[in-house]
């Protein structure tokens, strides 16, 4: 099973993006259905972090940094994780990841900048 995440991109400070992770390959949606999703992000410089998960059930959780601002979420039939980011301020500007269980996604950078 592969991840793939995208949806990062340049936005100004307030604004929202809507990353997405596909899993794909030979048993993804066993795989899927039956794994959390975490979101860790890496800013420049800086440690590797946690972000937010969604269990298989949809229960989520969030790094305080977050709360109130990032929603994770999850659609089982199409083997797919968002992290819906809302307001972001500039200290959100790192590469993301998706993973579940040993599998990681390719990251996707997030730019938050006037």
């Amino acid at each position: 099973v592969q991840l793939q995440a995208s949806g990062g991109g340049l936005v100004q400070p307030g604004g929202s993006l809507r990353l997405s992770c596909v899993a794909s390959g030979s048993s993804a949606g066993s795989f899927f259905s039956n794994s959390g999703m975490d979101w860790y992000r890496q800013a420049p410089g800086r440690r590797r972090e946690f972000v937010a998960f969604a269990t298989s059930s949809g229960t989520t959780d969030y790094a305080d940094s977050v709360k109130g601002r990032f929603t994770a979420s999850r659609d089982n039939a199409k083997n797919i994780g968002y992290l819906q980011m809302n307001n972001l301020k500039p200290e959100d500007t790192a590469v993301y990841y998706c993973t579940m269980r040993d599998r990681w996604g390719q990251g996707t950078l997030v730019t938050v900048s006037s």
